[in-house]
């Protein structure tokens, strides 16, 4: 990923000329996009995929240089690209974790067959990206930046799972922390994102987008725990399952110490993290 280093505002374009410079207009919806509703449609990177999927491929996602500032944007498709993501072509992410207030119970998702990235994997509640408009871009300083991450959270978790914006208030949601990595999904396709880590507490209706969300779960620290460990030692229901890259990171890593400092009131300890761990 030291690539990454050498990428800036000023040789962005010349670097990867399909990156723009100018956000979506603020007079639009966050999920215009550049090229309009078939820019991809006869694209043979996409060839063979589902067509809603594909559509969504044209979506502006937000660029960024190492250090999580924003150098432009590009499609979600150049964004996921390995042939741009091998030369540091590197773009914002979110994660949100929702929990029932009561249970402490963990929302998880199936990917969607249809996923052009990461089809039918298990992973946290909703995963996606702020796109590039004023509303979701942020103004360079992390406060800002967390606001779009949280706007993009609300948007996402009514377009994936159809939870109401009323359900997951902005106010409640707590930022921890971001994390950088690189994941190839297959030959074609992969991340390489600084994902913004959300929680939020809440006992949400649901009306899941089958095209988005295959299957739901809510599950304790001990059954997700007993969900990797099934995998691994290739017995018990669930040996089959497979997960998200970042998932598995973000378990590995603090889930389980954010989440138990949750259950006991103590979350605050660990929230409004300022540096970036990269993975």
């Amino acid at each position: 990923m030291s690539a990454t280093t050498s990428i800036t505002a000023e040789n962005i374009r010349e670097l990867f000329p399909e990156v723009h410079t100018t956000l979506i207009g603020a007079d639009l919806p966050p999920t215009h996009t550049a090229n309009g509703a078939n820019g991809t449609q006869d694209d043979n990177d996409l060839s063979g995929y589902d067509a809603e999927q594909i559509r969504l491929m044209d979506e502006m996602c937000i660029v960024l240089d190492y250090n999580d500032k924003v150098i432009g944007n590009a499609s979600k498709k150049a964004c996921h690209l390995m042939t741009n993501i091998n030369n540091g072509l590197l773009h914002r992410a979110f994660s949100t974790f929702l929990f029932h207030p009561q249970t402490k119970k963990l929302l998880l998702q199936q990917r969607a067959s249809e996923k052009i990235t990461f089809p039918d994997m298990w992973t946290n509640t909703c995963c996606s990206h702020p796109l590039a408009h004023p509303s979701e871009t942020g103004n360079g300083e992390l406060v800002s930046n967390v606001d779009g991450a949280k706007r993009a959270a609300i948007r996402k978790l009514d377009h994936e799972l159809g939870i109401p914006s009323k359900n997951v208030p902005f106010e409640k949601f707590e930022f921890l922390t971001r994390i950088h990595y690189l994941a190839p999904s297959d030959g074609k396709w992969g991340e390489h994102e600084v994902d913004y880590i959300l929680f939020i507490e809440a006992d949400p209706t649901m009306n899941i987008n089958e095209n988005e969300v295959k299957d739901v779960r809510w599950v304790s620290r001990d059954e997700l725990k007993q969900m990797f460990k099934d995998v691994q030692t290739q017995s018990g229901k669930d040996k089959d399952l497979k997960y998200t890259p970042w998932f598995r990171l973000i378990c590995e890593s603090m889930l389980y110490q954010w989440w138990e400092a949750l259950e006991n009131g103590e979350l605050s300890k660990y929230t409004d993290e300022q540096l970036i761990r990269r993975m």
